[in-house]
This record gives C-alpha cells, sequence and structure tokens, in this order.
C-alpha cells in the first residue's frame, strides 16, 4: 500500500497534486432551508470553474438564489457516473476546480459522489470537503438516543430477502441506528424494523430544518400505529436505539447461538413441539419472525 499524504494549503509534500491540476470540492447544500447554507460554501460555488450537481433543475434554483453563476453546470447523478465521472477528472487535471453538490445536503453520502471521490484520490487530485448540514446527523443529535456511537446505513434495499441480509448482523450493535427512508416505503421499513430488532425505541425524523419539520418518538409499534393514522409526508430519517448491554449479555448466554437455524428448529422438535410451533419458538429466541425462519429453512434445502 503507498501512503499517500494531502494537504490542502501545501503543495510541497508526498503525493503532491499534479503541477497545475485543479481541486474537488465537495460542498454541502441545505437539507430544507436555504439558511442551511454556509458562506464558505456560497464563496466556494461563486469560485469554483464547474458545479457538479445531482439534479441540476434544483441546482439552478439554489444557485439563483444565492446569485451565482458557473461557468460550466454538469450532470453527475448514478445513471451517468460511469461517463460524466472521467470526464470530470479530466477537467480538474487541466487545472479547473470542480463543485460536487447534491440534491440536500452533504454530497457522497448515499449518492455516487463517494465514486468520484475515490476516482479523484486514485489520480492525485486533492479532495477538499465543505461542510454543513446532514440530515442523518442532525435527526440523531435531536432524537433523545444515546450519540456516543452510532450507524449509519441509509436506504435499505427493496427486496425482502435483501433486507434481512443487511439488517441481520446488525442485531447486535449497542450503537444507535441511522436510516434514511421515502414516505413511501416508510411503514413498511418499520414492519421490517419491528421483526429483525423487537420493540425498540425509535425517532423518526421528518422535514428537517424545513417549515413542517417534525420529530416522532415512541417504540417501533407506537410510529407504526401513528402512521397508520397520520399518512407519512416528506423525507424521513429513522433513528433506532441499538442493543442495550443488557440484551447483548443475554444474547451471547444463550445456548443457541451456536446451532444453525436448522439445528435449533431441530432441538425443539426432538423437544415433542411439533415443526410449526419448534420454529415459532426458535424465531422468538433470535428475535425473527417465524417467516423469517420458515424462509431460511427454504434457502438451505
Amino acid at each position: 500500500m503507498t501512503i499517500q499524504c494531502q494537504s490542502s494549503f501545501q503543495n510541497n509534500h508526498d503525493g503532491a497534486k499534479p503541477e497545475g491540476c485543479g481541486c474537488l470540492y465537495l460542498v454541502a447544500t441545505p437539507i430544507g432551508n436555504l439558511e442551511d447554507m454556509t458562506y464558505r460554501a456560497v464563496r466556494t460555488l461563486k469560485e469554483c470553474d464547474i458545479i457538479a450537481a445531482e439534479d441540476t433543475r434544483q441546482t439552478r434554483k439554489l444557485l439563483s438564489h444565492f446569485e451565482i453563476t458557473p461557468s460550466m453546470l454538469f450532470s453527475y447523478h448514478e445513471h451517468n457516473k460511469a461517463a460524466s465521472g472521467p470526464e470530470l477528472i479530466r477537467y480538474i487535471i487541466e487545472g479547473k476546480n470542480l463543485a460536487l453538490v447534491s440534491d440536500a445536503g452533504l454530497p457522497a453520502i448515499s449518492d455516487p459522489g463517494a465514486d468520484l471521490v475515490a476516482l479523484a484520490v486514485s489520480h492525485q487530485i486533492p479532495v477538499i470537503p465543505v461542510p454543513g448540514a446532514n440530515a442523518a446527523l442532525s435527526a440523531l443529535i435531536a432524537s433523545g438516543l444515546p450519540t456516543a456511537s452510532f450507524t449509519f446505513i441509509g436506504f435499505l434495499p427493496r427486496e425482502r430477502k435483501d433486507i434481512r441480509a443487511v439488517l441481520a448482523p446488525l442485531r447486535a450493535a449497542q450503537g444507535t441506528l441511522l436510516f434514511y427512508e421515502s414516505p413511501h416505503r416508510v411503514a413498511k421499513t418499520l414492519v421490517h424494523l419491528q421483526e429483525a430488532f423487537g420493540n425498540r425505541r425509535i425517532t423518526l425524523a421528518r422535514e428537517l430544518t424545513k417549515r413542517y419539520e417534525e420529530f416522532l418518538r415512541g417504540s417501533i409499534e407506537e410510529c407504526i400505529a401513528w402512521l397508520e393514522e397520520h399518512p407519512p409526508l416528506g423525507e424521513y430519517v429513522i433513528v433506532l436505539e441499538g442493543e442495550s448491554k443488557e440484551e447483548a449479555e443475554l444474547a451471547e448466554s444463550s445456548w443457541w447461538r451456536q446451532l444453525s437455524t436448522g439445528e435449533h428448529v431441530a432441538h425443539y422438535e426432538t423437544s415433542g413441539l411439533t415443526r410449526k410451533d419448534a420454529m415459532k419458538k426458535a424465531a422468538s429466541d433470535r428475535g425473527l419472525s417465524k417467516r423469517d425462519i420458515y424462509n431460511e429453512l427454504l434457502e438451505r434445502r
């Protein structure tokens, strides 16, 4: 492995940028309220030669509000990153400074900006963050749940089996868990979380920094019931309580922990339970639904 050292203010260091090369600036944009924008972010967007945006229509509104007229505005998103990424890198190598923005918040978080950063680093291009608003951390600090340790997961996959694959390793995580979700999927996602983690404490944060900002705090069960009466609106951050120390110690001492799912079910069957009851008991032990156990046994056949 080769060590690459980047200094944004000095060029006489190992791994220095190529002569005449520009820089890649990662500029945070508002997550709701236009006043989320920092003075530094406005100045950077005014000074950069190129702005690359996830949605140029959305970004034009922002630029117009702050009277910013870029020389070049490029589209860079998930569907064109393979072609646009190398082209943007070429412009930077030729000496142009490029600012990357997402539709809201920090670029490279749950968007293809991370791929552009990796490409820039591979070409020894300086990558300079211009910090600002972030939905996940804003929700976390206002959630009332522990902030000392947390894990950001972002959006869950769409397929049930893929969701289970993501959530299963997180059951024993003692830090707070952070998810993003759309209003169309948030209710179903809460059901998946309840099946995977049980009825833990949770905070739903929506429309952060906007006029109708709202925090819903309670158990997963309570929040599911609330959404049944109040149809979801706006983008959500889900802040989920991690496993408690007591739960972790109990899980560690569980006799079934070394058994496969099939062995776990078979143990109860040999003790006299029907297969249906054995699956139900094993599901309860593991904090899963009986359906999860059934599907896992089918996959192992």
